[in-house]
């Protein structure tokens, strides 16, 4: 049929305008890109939704901020500024089983992020269905991946971290927290709630490099003389700041493990022991004090044994002469001569010297872990067991202090470990006369000079060493053992003393293969041949000094 007026027939008309099907290039070009943009809408949503989870995670910590008034600890640092205690904030990775959606997917994906981890564990946890960490202290980039999984059985919880970067260095110092951040030893627990609210930072008194040096020494000769453990406090003698305080065996204060083996005791601070002949010197110092006796003055026939209530009290050398003047009593360390003097001054003015100088009672310090020494009975006997430094107990602290004020021209001084206690401002109270430092102190130089002394070892050029020595019988279960205690108490420099040095080796032995390098040219010697002092406290100390001297001259001799 044709159309008359456009002269179109129907057919020809149905050819031109039919649509048909067609599979060219052109529709297929256009069908990848229509899915392409369904991919990049697909992954774009997700992509926001990932932001606006992360966006919604520091608004929620810029309301809530991680350090708060409840869990804030101050740190801690040294005199220096050498971080000892740092607080930082951390975030634990854990997973509640219960929505875990597919848990095979969930291993997969864990194992790209942390492909060292255990996961025939983690799939035997997931098992159990009861809510377990993953990762704690998780880093930065791997808390980012664990987080874009989108996974809700991932929990993330964000915790302040008390951090010690010394380890074992200050840990009896320092002390450790609990789980809900309070203090539970050292300065953590003594200074608890000034930690938890002071803005500044908590400067000690102690130098980490110096505390470094004495700890390895003092690890090199536990071995040495296979002591059970050991300590040594250096004290500034005039103003009593501890520059260091080392107790060994220590701890690693990152580990927060419970201490329950006695053995960790502090022994600078909490154990009580009987320090033997170092407390003689407190005996000559409490006699010029009384002005009862000079250097020079003389005591004759000495005996070689006496007795009191049927205990023998022996000369602690066959060699001592029965003839000594004060001086060479301290000197040869004499014990009947002690005795004597002790005698002299009587029992009342020898315990208000001891009290006078803090080595009676328990001393006030900045660590709660003080040791308690043991009360005594006095009378005639105890009098005379005193005088030399048997049957008395107190802490190592305590020795420091009293050797710091015999020695500082009488001074008190109250031993602390924190700067703001220090105040240039007090002025010095004298509780000794006058004269009594400068005559103790030529003595105690003479015991590390002179061939009759027990300290030759500790004769550091340079530094003008005077100390004494204490060897003393340890007493468990009531009973004097072989077991030792053995001391040396220092000072120096002695003309006008500026650092106290204590050392104590705790039940030291022998070592036949050790050997002695002496100072003054004489020839070396192999073995140790007695269980002494001299022959172990007074060689460690002495390598000490060494190792620590140049130090102190550079940083505080001057000060």
């Amino acid at each position: 049929m044709r159309d008359k007026k456009n002269n179109v027939t129907l057919e020809e008309y149905e050819n031109e305008f039919s649509y048909k099907k067609s599979k060219t290039n052109l529709n297929i070009e256009f069908n990848r890109i229509a899915f392409i943009f369904f991919i990049f809408l697909v992954i774009s949503t997700i992509y926001s939704i990932q932001l606006f989870h992360l966006g919604s995670l520091k608004i929620q910590n810029e309301i809530k901020p991680l350090i708060t008034k409840k869990n804030y600890r101050a740190d801690i640092i040294d005199r220096n500024g050498n971080y000892l205690v740092k607080t930082v904030s951390s975030i634990d990775i854990g997973i509640n089983p219960i929505e875990v959606i597919d848990k095979k997917k969930l291993l997969i994906n864990l194992q790209l992020i942390f492909p060292d981890k255990n996961y025939s564990d983690i799939s035997k946890k997931l098992e159990k269905n009861k809510y377990f960490y993953l990762e704690k202290k998780i880093e930065a980039d791997n808390y980012e991946k664990i987080m874009m999984l989108g996974d809700k059985s991932i929990k993330s919880e964000e915790k302040l971290t008390r951090i010690y970067p010394q380890k074992n260095l200050f840990s009896h110092i320092i002390g450790q927290i609990d789980d809900d951040n309070n203090g539970i030893s050292g300065i953590e627990k003594s200074f608890d709630e000034e930690l938890k609210i002071t803005k500044d930072l908590l400067r000690l008194t102690v130098d980490a490099d110096i505390q470094f040096l004495i700890r390895e020494e003092l690890l090199k000769f536990k071995e040495v003389f296979r002591a059970r453990g050991s300590a040594a406090i250096l004290m500034d003698i005039n103003s009593g700041a501890i520059i260091s305080m080392v107790s060994i065996p220590d701890f690693n204060l990152n580990e927060r493990k419970t201490i329950a083996d006695v053995n960790y005791i502090n022994r600078a601070t909490k154990g009580v022991y009987e320090f033997g002949s170092v407390f003689k010197t407190f005996t000559v110092a409490a006699g010029f004090n009384e002005n009862l006796i000079e250097p020079n003055t003389e005591y004759l026939n000495l005996k070689k044994q006496i007795e009191c209530d049927g205990f023998k009290i022996r000369e602690y050398s066959k060699k001592t002469p029965t003839d000594l003047t004060v001086e060479e009593i301290l000197i040869r360390s004499g014990n009947i001569g002690s005795v004597r003097i002790g005698q002299k001054i009587g029992e009342d003015k020898f315990k208000s010297f001891l009290n006078k100088i803090g080595v009676l009672e328990t001393i006030d310090f900045d660590i709660h872990e003080v040791g308690k020494p043991i009360p005594i009975n006095w009378g005639k006997c105890k009098l005379a067991t005193v005088s030399y430094g048997h049957g008395i107990t107190t802490t190592l602290l305590q020795i420091a202090k009293g050797y710091s004020i015999v020695t500082n021209g009488g001074y008190d001084i109250k031993p602390t470990i924190i700067v703001k206690k220090l105040s240039k401002e007090d002025a010095q109270k004298r509780i000794l006369n006058i004269g009594v430092s400068d005559k103790i102190n030529k003595i105690l130089r003479k015991i590390v000079t002179n061939e009759e002394g027990t300290a030759e070892l500790a004769n550091i050029e340079g530094y003008e060493v005077g100390g004494k020595t204490g060897t003393a019988q340890i007493s468990k279960n009531g009973k004097y053992t072989r077991d030792k205690i053995n001391t040396f108490a220092a000072v120096f420099p002695s003309q006008k003393p500026k650092f106290t040095l204590v050392v104590m080796l705790d039940e030291p032995k022998t070592n036949s293969e050790y050997v002695y390098y002496y100072r003054n040219g004489k020839e070396p010697t192999k073995g140790t041949p007695y269980n002494t002092a001299g022959w172990t406290s007074v060689e460690v100390a002495g390598k000490i000094i060494e190792r620590i001297g140049p130090i102190l001259a550079t940083k505080y001799m001057e000060n």
